[in-house]
Formats: structure tokens, C-alpha cells, sequence
């Protein structure tokens, strides 16, 4: 029977409980969100709504095609200029995601007969794009730049090491100028995921390679996503104009996929001028994280020290965690549940977000659903 073994692969999750579902929120929830990735509170923002609103009023719905036909419009090119110019990079290019962003900037920077060194706890995203490149993937230990010499050192020809600032699962930052330096031993080239550092670490939230150093390097790219501190939708890729370039001609992701959305794109640039107005937000929103972690531990839970705005929380087992986020959910608290196959170590936990927009209150609140609803 057509997909017959789907029923044999359903069966297997639910018996080791890692079945997953959709599950639709209102347009307005009782809830308190520490499971979304709206770090700075901005997805709501009334002139965030209104840029979005704006944009969408005079550009319509749609980008209408692929970025090289009529997908770009006046909005795409002002939002890369101001991309770049805050981040500090030379030239910038928006992608309809982060995800398309990640693909384009493995998969055209890693050709035939070039090695790809990608750190063991990169973002699915990475992963795939290692997957699609043509190039050789060595991966080595995680946040470990000698195991990234190492794997340099044994290749003659064009490399790239490819890993994420902050790792979505624990929030743990990787040692960027550490990895730098390795890269330039061997004439590599960097490609760093901010998709977690951009409005969080850094002056007045530019992003980690901003904060390490690294922004507008010669040999450093920079992918973020505008979904996350930004509260809109999509990707770009920062770095040297020529490597911008190269991807234009380049990258199957851009030159086949239907352009951002002009609303998204009005939404991400009103967050920007935000941000650039209210640096306090990045600042806050690495405070509420610090104070969770030390809530949780204090409290004899096991957490991750944050290096941005994740919070991390072991739980016990799949089991566990899936039942541990259903009664923070029942006391009125959302939480992410990360499991296998989403974590690269196979340890479950909760995954919380801390919010520059968080109340006292509420950051206290949620530490006392947590620890009494734990298993």
C-alpha cells in the first residue's frame, strides 16, 4: 500500500511519546508566552503592526515572484541597507526565512571540493544546508575550536566552518573569536547564524559578531532572521558585497523562491528604527534571562546559564517534559518542549524565552509554575 510504512513510523513515535501536533492560538490567549522567540516584545508593537499594515497597504500581500523578476521591490532594498549599516556589514541580502538564509549561505559557499567543518549542535537549518552543499561536511565537537583547526588542517583547498552564535536549544554562545582565528590560520572563510544573537548580545543588540568583533570582516558571513527579536518574518545574509553578489547569482533559494512579503518587510523595519531608538531592550532582555536562570537554580532545577535570552531546563526524560509543559500550560504558561529528534544530545527539556517586556511579576510567576509543576 502507497506510505504504508508512515503508520509503522507513527507507531514508533507515539511509543517512545515523541508525536507531535499543531496546535492553533487565538488571536488573543490568557497565556503568558515563554515559549515564542519575541525577545524584545516586539511582534505586537503598534508601530511594528504599523509598518506591517503600511507596507501591505501600498505594496499589496504578495511580493508577487522570485526576488530576480518582480519579487523586489523599493522596501526589500531599504530594509538590506538598513540591515547592513546596523549590523556592520557591507552589503545584506533578505530571504522570505532565516531557513532559505542558512541553505543559501552553505549551499553557495561550499562547492565542489571545498570542506564544510559544522559545529554538532548547529540548527536543523545548517544541518541541511551541509546536506545540499557540495562540498565535503566534516562535524567536530560542539563549540570547539581546535577540533575546528584540526579538521582545517587536514584539507588542501577552500574551506568554510559554519556554526550558530547562540545555540537555540541550551542558549549557549559560541566562542566567535576563537573560531575566527582558526578560520584565518587556514585561509577559511565563516559563516555564523545570528538568528538568536540579533537584538539580544551586542551594542544596543547589533548580534554576537557585532560584539566579538567580527562585523564587516572580509571573511566572515552572517546570517540572522527577522522573526525572532525583530517580531516579523524572513532571513538575510550579511557580509562582503561580493559574497552578497555571489549569491544573487548563485543561491537556489533566492533565485527560486517568492520574495519576503512587503509587509513582513515594513514590519522588520519598524522594528529596526525601534531598536535603534530603544537599545535599553537588548540589555533587558539578557537581565530577565539571567534573573530566570538564577530563579530555577536557586529553586534546585536544572538550567543552563544563558549567554542570551534562552533558558534551558533539563527534564527527566521525553515522558517528562511533554507532561511537565502541559500542566505549565494548564497554570496558564507556555513553554517550549524540546525532545529528541530536535536535541542534539537526546537530553529533553523545556525551552524559555525570556522577553525584554517581562514584568517582575510575571518573570516570578512563571518560575513558581515551573518549579511546581515539576516531575
Amino acid at each position: 500500500m502507497a506510505f504504508g510504512w508512515i503508520d509503522e513510523q507513527a507507531g514508533l513515535r507515539r511509543r517512545a511519546g515523541l508525536v507531535r501536533s499543531l496546535r492553533p492560538r487565538p488571536a488573543g490567549t490568557p497565556l503568558l508566552d515563554l515559549a515564542g522567540n519575541d525577545y524584545l516584545g516586539l511582534a505586537r508593537h503598534p508601530e511594528v503592526v504599523e509598518g506591517a499594515a503600511r507596507a501591505a497597504r501600498v505594496w499589496g500581500g504578495g511580493a508577487t515572484g522570485s526576488r530576480l523578476v518582480t519579487g523586489t521591490t523599493e522596501l526589500h532594498t531599504e530594509l538590506e541597507r538598513e540591515l547592513a549599516a546596523f549590523c556592520g556589514a557591507e552589503a545584506a541580502l533578505v530571504f522570505s526565512s532565516g531557513y532559505t538564509a542558512n541553505l543559501a549561505a552553505v549551499t553557495a559557499l561550499a562547492p565542489h571540493g571545498s570542506l564544510i567543518v559544522s559545529d554538532a549542535g548547529n540548527h536543523a537549518s545548517l544541518i541541511d544546508g551541509c546536506r545540499l552543499a557540495r562540498g565535503t561536511t566534516q562535524v567536530v565537537a560542539h563549540a570547539d575550536p581546535d577540533a575546528v583547526r584540526k579538521a582545517l588542517q587536514m584539507h588542501d583547498g577552500p574551506a568554510v566552518a559554519v556554526s550558530d552564535t547562540v545555540f537555540s536549544v541550551d542558549g549557549d554562545a559560541a566562542p566567535l573569536a576563537r573560531l575566527a582565528e582558526a578560520c584565518r590560520e587556514y585561509g577559511a572563510g565563516l559563516v555564523l547564524d545570528d538568528a538568536h544573537g540579533l537584538g539580544v548580545l551586542g551594542d544596543g543588540g547589533r548580534g554576537a559578531p557585532h560584539a566579538a568583533g567580527l562585523a564587516g570582516a572580509g571573511d566572515v558571513v552572517v546570517t540572522v532572521t527577522l522573526s525572532k527579536a525583530l517580531g516579523s518574518q524572513g532571513g538575510a545574509v550579511l557580509g562582503p558585497a561580493r559574497v552578497i553578489d555571489h549569491l544573487v547569482n548563485a543561491a537556489r533559494t533566492f533565485i527560486f523562491d517568492t520574495g519576503l512579503a512587503p509587509a513582513a518587510a515594513g514590519a522588520a523595519l519598524a522594528a529596526l528604527g525601534l531598536l535603534r531608538r530603544e537599545p535599553w531592550r537588548a540589555e533587558r532582555a539578557r537581565a530577565v534571562a539571567g534573573e530566570l536562570h538564577a530563579r530555577l537554580t536557586a529553586a534546585g532545577l536544572t538550567a543552563v546559564r544563558p549567554d542570551a535570552a534562552v533558558v534551558s531546563v533539563r527534564a527527566p526524560s521525553a515522558e517528562d517534559a511533554v507532561r511537565w509543559a502541559a500542566e505549565c500550560r494548564a497554570a496558564g504558561l507556555a513553554v517550549g518542549c524540546f525532545r529528541p529528534p530536535s536535541v542534539p544530545d537526546g537530553v529533553s527539556r523545556l525551552r524559555l524565552t525570556a522577553r525584554a517586556d517581562l514584568t517582575g511579576e510575571q518573570l516570578r510567576h512563571a518560575v513558581r509554575v515551573i518549579c511546581r509543576t515539576r516531575p
